[in-house]
């Protein structure tokens, strides 16, 4: 889902740019400090502790608290004012890459944000893209590379917008998670299901259709579940030889590491790009999460 406005910029040239991501966007370091990339927060809760996942989170904290808590965590999107404030400035092309909207109110919000802004500012100057990214994590930083790529080669807005949502629906999301409380916790598995998986080690690998999280397969212990995540990704994949791989880590930067090596003995890849997990991807995926998109 792709909502835009339809104004035409004249004149050739690279256009002023700049991708909007929620903090389910996992930006690295350096995109960070990169004036082409914003991020607007989200908001988590657990227990009645409310934290923005901004730069102050604390991953290692926040953690601890999940792991104490026999609570699920909350997390409340950002509002549309908050998007709003985001595509001020001198940016002619603004494109806003969210959660999925079956796991956030993000979208919603943003088209939102960009419906008042236009009817407070007109669209003169301005084409705004506000983009589900029908994932999360690793796959919102995906698609948001994607768009940087397209904005640089100077293409027109419209083509970005339609060359992004084909690379969206071609783009493929798997996880594995270290353990199951989380599902507990939100009432996706029973207590005795997450039991049983729990005293036999059995690792579920996960995928998204469409937007929704859904079980792949599972493996007895993390090592057997990566590798079959690898050999189902590399297998749906194709010809990976220019895609982008993105690998999103829960606080396990060597178990990062490893899937990249699995993955790179499988397959060719155009680029490998390793991220820390923000604080929504850290409630979704746990201690020990990884995320992976090409």
């Amino acid at each position: 889902m792709i909502t835009l406005n339809t104004y035409h910029r004249t004149g050739g040239g690279i256009a002023m740019y700049k991708i909007v991501v929620d903090s389910c966007g996992e930006l690295p370091e350096e995109l960070k400090k990169d004036g082409h990339f914003e991020t607007v927060s989200l908001e988590l809760e657990v227990d009645g502790y409310r934290i923005k996942d901004d730069e102050t989170f604390n991953q290692k904290e926040f953690l601890a608290k999940v792991k104490a808590s026999p609570e699920c965590p909350k997390t409340a999107c950002p509002s549309p004012e908050s998007f709003k404030e985001a595509f001020e400035g001198e940016a002619e092309y603004i494109f806003v890459v969210t959660l999925s909207n079956h796991l956030s109110g993000c979208y919603n919000s943003a088209a939102l944000a960009k419906r008042l802004y236009e009817e407070e500012n007109g669209t003169d100057g301005k084409k705004i893209a506000v983009i589900d990214s029908l994932s999360g994590s690793a796959g919102e930083l995906n698609i948001a590379l994607f768009i940087r790529d397209l904005c640089e080669k100077g293409l027109p807005f419209e083509e970005i917008c339609r060359q992004t949502e084909a690379y969206r629906d071609s783009m493929n999301t798997y996880f594995v998670i270290e353990t199951l409380d989380f599902l507990k916790k939100n009432g996706r598995l029973t207590g005795l299901t997450a039991f049983i998986a729990s005293a036999l080690n059995i690792k579920p690998v996960m995928g998204a259709d469409s937007g929704t999280i859904i079980k792949l397969d599972q493996a007895r212990g993390m090592t057997r579940a990566l590798d079959r995540m690898a050999e189902i990704a590399c297998k749906e994949g194709g010809d990976t030889a220019s895609k982008r791989l993105v690998i999103a880590h829960c606080n396990n930067p060597e178990r990062a590491k490893h899937v990249k090596e699995i993955m790179c003995k499988r397959a060719n890849f155009r680029e490998v790009v390793i991220t820390n997990t923000a604080g929504v991807a850290t409630v979704y995926a746990g201690d020990g999460g990884i995320v992976m998109t090409l």
